[in-house]
């Protein structure tokens, strides 16, 4: 973990620049914690894409905590901001429960695939039966992504040919699964926005799949967004609230953005945990992620 939190410092460069920064900045131009002092530091946490949402609500319960405490001192407002942040932040993660299907989803390009190769070779590390289905049938050689990475991996996928039914992808990676004691299925499936009625059959469908021939396992679906996006990974994210009960997030490419603020956006606009963090392009790059040392690699 110790070493996943100096990646993870390093990766948060560009964050850190935005939100530590500039904090440190707006210290030393003010005497006070004054109204001017709390839009500035509104502004700088919009900047980072925490969101203007969730950004007034940061600063005002910082206002409510400098009345409180009788404060005006701006060398405060570092620490009640960390703590506020790290308080919005955590969530308790719910104990894994064996067998398991992991329902993976996007959009197309976010690392949905490089994802699940990544999560493959996590629970294969720690000793669990995993497999791989490629339900994403409709777009060009996603089967065959999939492919290398389960190879690269060393688990079994469960493929069909190009433009299949993802159902029957399901359905067949179920009767595997269960044939070969598997304790995780993670499928994974198309990312098409621009259809969300269609995009919403499928996953409904799936779904039913899963509840009807696997009764005994614990689904969870979780919901892969590139942070580089900003507040297009939360619209995504919405989209997808509606379409699919989403348990949890994975934030990739979070070494390679100045916009690492959205884990905060998305964790207390929607109320959903972000369980992974993606800090490289190496195989073994993603890791649990941990809101205490988040908050402490941006500030």
């Amino acid at each position: 973990m110790a070493n996943f939190f100096i990646r993870l410092r390093e990766g948060m460069t560009k964050t850190r620049e935005t939100v530590s920064g500039r904090v440190d900045q707006l210290l030393r131009n003010y005497q006070s914690l004054d109204d001017e002092f709390f839009e500035d530091l509104t502004d700088i946490l919009v900047m980072a894409d925490i969101g203007v949402k969730t950004s007034a609500e940061i600063v005002a319960e910082m206002r409510e905590r400098a009345r409180e405490r009788h404060t005006t001192d701006p060398a405060e407002a570092r620490h009640m901001l960390k703590t506020i942040l790290k308080r919005k932040m955590q969530s308790p993660r719910p104990p894994l429960k064996w067998p398991m299907v992991m329902l993976v989803v996007g959009v197309n390009g976010v690392g949905k695939t490089t994802t699940i190769g990544k999560l493959a070779l996590r629970f294969k590390t720690a000793q669990h039966g995993v497999m791989l289905a490629a339900a994403d049938t409709f777009r060009a050689a996603a089967a065959d992504q999939l492919q290398i990475w389960a190879e690269r991996a060393g688990v079994p996928l469960v493929r069909h040919a190009e433009g299949a039914d993802p159902a029957a992808v399901v359905y067949d990676a179920i009767a595997s699964a269960k044939a070969n004691h598997a304790d995780l299925l993670i499928i994974d499936t198309a990312g098409r926005l621009h259809n969300k009625k269609n995009l919403m059959d499928e996953l409904s469908k799936i779904t039913k799949i899963i509840r009807r021939e696997y009764p005994e396992a614990e689904l969870r679906s979780m919901l892969v967004i590139d942070a580089t996006t900003g507040q297009n990974g939360l619209v995504q994210a919405k989209v997808f609230q509606e379409v699919a009960e989403i348990n949890g997030i994975v934030l990739t490419k979070l070494d390679g953005t100045a916009k690492g603020g959205i884990a905060v956006a998305i964790r207390c606009e929607l109320d959903v945990p972000v369980w992974y963090a993606g800090v490289g392009e190496g195989i073994d790059d993603l890791q649990a992620f941990d809101a205490v040392e988040f908050v402490d690699a941006i500030l």
